[in-house]
């Protein structure tokens, strides 16, 4: 008979799975009762105790980020791509691999770098010895306790993830510039794919919202915008390694690009939007003190409300995605799983669908908050 590797390899798992058994196959039974008793209650205390499945802590661990991709479990080890942690401590840069924290994420284990003693808890990085004094608390909110931890410059999951966006669109726009180079004709291939998606941008986005005049000037921002946000989005539906990074369902990452609207609508307001915020038209001066501040306070909701938008939409679908998977771990059966994946896939189908619905809702604002800015208005 020949055996393939497979079923070598089958069998020797299942052997070596088996030898916790083997010890209790035979057990010693003492003519006494209650040395009987006495070896039930020890094997019982000595029975691993089934940890109960934890559906938050599965979302919290997807939709945030880390320091390396779990790409699966072999064998009860975790197999996962680590990535490199880049520290400025109290001595200088430090660089180094995430796999010296072994997984631990809990500051159950301190390594030494250099003569630091760090720990990793909840994916933020600690001196051993600061983070033994923060209460609990402060450790919550660890990524503001900058006493008591190294500035941290690492290359996460979201940070990966916006490098490789970028990469993407660098060669898509790439190939799209040597077609038109090739063919001044119609466009034929990726071209043809994204010339619509371009002219969409500018003749339903930024035309009508910026105006004829000004709008070329304002195209680049809006185009990158549109196409990184996308991107982004659709990698974060794809379940498996290296995709499967929530970068638009992180608030931080939504606050820098709406802060970056914020700035560009600012610096491009000419005299009659500032106009209308120091002085509103058809306003009697004695409202002044009044009206400034609502206006000022307008122009904080209007990035605000960009950040909250995207954040929220596209972390939400996550959650009800993975929560329709753990359905099938809670209620312990696979009978559930043909309702719960036909759900998964009709909320998967929908998220591809948000998630160019969200793109499209960030640069339309985006443009319309520009267009407010530099819009300038007939005096009579």
């Amino acid at each position: 008979m020949v055996f393939s590797n497979k079923h070598v390899q089958f069998l020797l798992v299942a052997l070596v799975a088996s030898i916790p058994y083997f010890g209790f196959a035979n057990p010693v039974v003492d003519s006494l009762s209650i040395a009987n008793e006495a070896v039930v209650e020890h094997q019982a205390e000595a029975a691993p105790v089934k940890k109960p499945f934890d559906a938050t802590e599965l979302i919290n661990s997807h939709i945030g980020d880390s320091h390396e991709f779990h790409i699966a479990d072999w064998g009860g080890h975790p197999v996962s791509f680590y990535l490199p942690v880049i520290l400025w401590t109290n001595t200088g840069l430090e660089i180094f691999s995430s796999e010296r924290f072994h997984h631990d994420n809990e500051a159950k284990h301190a390594i030494d770098v250099n003569g630091h003693k760090l720990v990793r808890s909840n994916e933020v990085i600690y001196y051993a010895d600061k983070f033994d004094k923060l209460t609990v608390e402060e450790r919550k909110n660890g990524a503001f306790e900058f006493d008591a931890r190294p500035l941290n410059f690492s290359i996460t999951k979201n940070v990966f993830s916006m490098f490789m966006s970028a990469i993407i669109m660098f060669l898509l726009f790439l190939a799209v510039a040597r077609s038109y180079k090739k063919n001044q004709l119609a466009p034929k291939g990726i071209a043809g794919f994204l010339e619509p998606l371009v002219t969409f941008v500018r003749d339903d986005i930024a035309r009508p919202n910026i105006g004829e005049k000004k709008y070329e000037k304002y195209m680049p921002y809006l185009l990158t915008i549109f196409f990184f946000i996308w991107i982004n989005n659709l990698i974060g539906l794809i379940p498996f390694f290296p995709f499967s990074s929530n970068l638009t369902g992180n608030i931080y990452f939504t606050f820098v690009m709406a802060l970056i609207t914020f700035i560009i609508t600012t610096l491009s307001g000419n005299k009659d939007y500032w106009g209308h915020i120091f002085n509103t038209p058809g306003v009697p001066f004695w409202l002044a003190p009044i009206m400034i501040p609502v206006e000022l306070i307008g122009m904080l909701t209007k990035p605000f409300a960009l950040m909250i938008r995207l954040f929220a939409n596209i972390t939400a679908g996550h959650i009800i995605i993975l929560s329709l998977v753990s359905l099938i771990f809670i209620f312990e059966t696979v009978a559930v799983s043909p309702i719960s994946g036909a759900f998964v896939l009709f909320m998967s189908v929908l998220e591809m669908l948000v998630a160019a619905l969200q793109a499209y809702v960030f640069t339309l604002l985006s443009a319309l908050f520009i267009g407010q800015a530099v819009a300038e208005h007939d005096h009579h």
